[in-house]
């Protein structure tokens, strides 16, 4: 009896994928489906341009996921780019996209480093006949694709958002159940990067909801950056390293410095409260795998100062750098600050190493980040309104990262000291470095082996 419930679950699993794969043949060869008989599906299987796509999205289908994995070499510095959602919600549209791709041009955030232009959720239509999602015709009326060729022009990428539920969080059809049909449509419109959200996922499996994303969209042959949107909330980055690119730790981000705002049945957590979630994570980060503290909300409503201060963090933590603010019309300030080449550079390095704190006093904490070539990046982070004085004697202080294993030795090794943000150099490590650093913000610094 056991046995037979095994091949009758086997042969139910083979048979619902031999439909899929019916569904997608008829997709590719783009025929009139009403018109479709035996005789003339035989006719499309056959065609050059069908078989290829269809033998290895077979195999790979009832391959299951032996030889399933993730896109390697993607993602090996934290992705830069900017995503619609912290500004604009579910008021997304095809002219919006474009001029954010232009001005991510124009600005010369693109020259800094930034090149995924995201689309958040609200941007689906309906499944048409045989479950393919569409998007909103009224909002993208020119289609995904030709919006992707568009952005792609600029020399940019473009990235889309769905849901491993049902529904996604601002309730459009999700992708449960249309995984592979979802990554064939993505790689056909020429996506580059998939954020894939948590709601609605009743009775799903964390890992097991976002490893089947994956085979799908490896399956479907495009190399897409996968954005794990989890929320933390299963341990991500215990399992994600080998499912994703990068995973978010937390619940959503508020532009706020140090508060929680309660939606009633979640919450969304100021900047300072995000950081303090999870410190103890960092060893699971690195190249082509980081760690996600959520989208920027810089030039969203705090200070400068705050602004500044965010900006730096997410450095110091190796995130993605990905702004959630209208960059069609921000301040000279706001960008200034995410075009800092600098910071970008501490988030950008090759090493991949997380931060770590080093010690906390009066309301001051000290984090320290090993760079390449025997660099450190140091920031001095004060949580508190008011302004501090800093007194930091190098010499006297045993900088040892566990994780990398490197050991800054400032009782013999010597070090010129940059200010990231002042632009200039403040001395080297042989003297104290005495400051007094403003309220809700950073001092930050490279420090340069002499």
């Amino acid at each position: 009896m056991f046995f037979a419930k095994v091949l009758l679950l086997m042969l139910s699993i083979i048979v619902s994928k031999i439909v899929l794969i019916a569904r997608v043949i008829l997709w590719i060869s783009e025929t009139d489906y009403s018109s479709v008989t035996g005789y003339k599906l035989l006719r499309i299987i056959h065609r050059g341009a069908v078989v290829k796509k269809t033998i290895l999205l077979l195999v790979s289908l009832l391959a299951g996921s032996v030889y399933a994995q993730k896109f390697e070499h993607l993602a090996m510095t934290p992705p830069m780019g900017w995503n619609s959602w912290n500004h604009f919600a579910c008021n997304v549209n095809e002219k919006l996209i474009r001029e954010t791709a232009d001005a991510m041009v124009s600005s010369g955030m693109k020259d800094a480093g930034y090149q995924y232009v995201n689309i958040d959720d609200c941007w689906q239509g309906e499944r048409d006949e045989l479950g393919f999602i569409q998007p909103d015709s009224k909002r993208f009326p020119s289609g995904m694709k030709a919006l992707a060729d568009y952005v792609h022009s600029k020399g940019l990428k473009l990235g889309i958002y769905s849901d491993a539920g049902w529904k996604t969080c601002g309730g459009y059809p999700g992708s449960r159940g249309y995984e592979y049909q979802d990554a064939l449509t993505y790689a056909k419109w020429g996506i580059d990067y998939l954020k894939y959200d948590w709601c609605n996922t009743e009775d799903l499996n964390a890992k097991g909801a976002y490893m089947t994303m994956r085979n799908a969209l490896y399956a479907a042959g495009r190399p897409i950056v996968f954005s794990v949107c989890e929320w933390g909330d299963n341990d991500p980055w215990l399992w994600g390293k080998d499912v994703g690119h990068l995973w978010r730790t937390t619940g959503d981000i508020y532009p706020c410095w140090d508060c929680e705002y309660n939606h009633g049945s979640w919450s969304s957590w100021g900047v300072l409260r995000v950081i303090e979630m999870r410190e103890g994570i960092r060893e699971y980060a690195g190249p082509g795998h980081w760690n996600d503290p959520d989208m920027m909300e810089i030039g969203n409503g705090m200070t400068v100062n705050e602004d500044r201060a965010h900006f730096s963090m997410w450095a110091m933590l190796a995130a993605p750098l990905i702004a959630g603010n209208d960059i069609r019309n921000m301040s000279t300030e706001t960008l200034k600050i995410l075009t800092n080449r600098g910071v970008i550079s501490i988030d950008q390095d090759k090493l991949g190493i997380q931060a770590f704190k080093h010690f906390t006093k009066d309301y001051v904490d000290v984090w320290f980040k090993p760079l390449d070539n025997g660099d450190w990046a140091v920031t001095f982070l004060n949580r508190d309104q008011k302004p501090k004085n800093i007194s930091f004697n190098w010499k006297r202080e045993d900088v040892m990262d566990e994780l990398s294993k490197r050991n800054a030795r400032f009782d013999k090794a010597i070090y010129k000291i940059r200010d990231l943000w002042a632009h200039e150099d403040l001395g080297t490590t042989k003297e104290i470095l005495n400051t007094k650093i403003p309220g809700h913000t950073v001092l930050m610094l490279r420090l340069i082996k002499q």
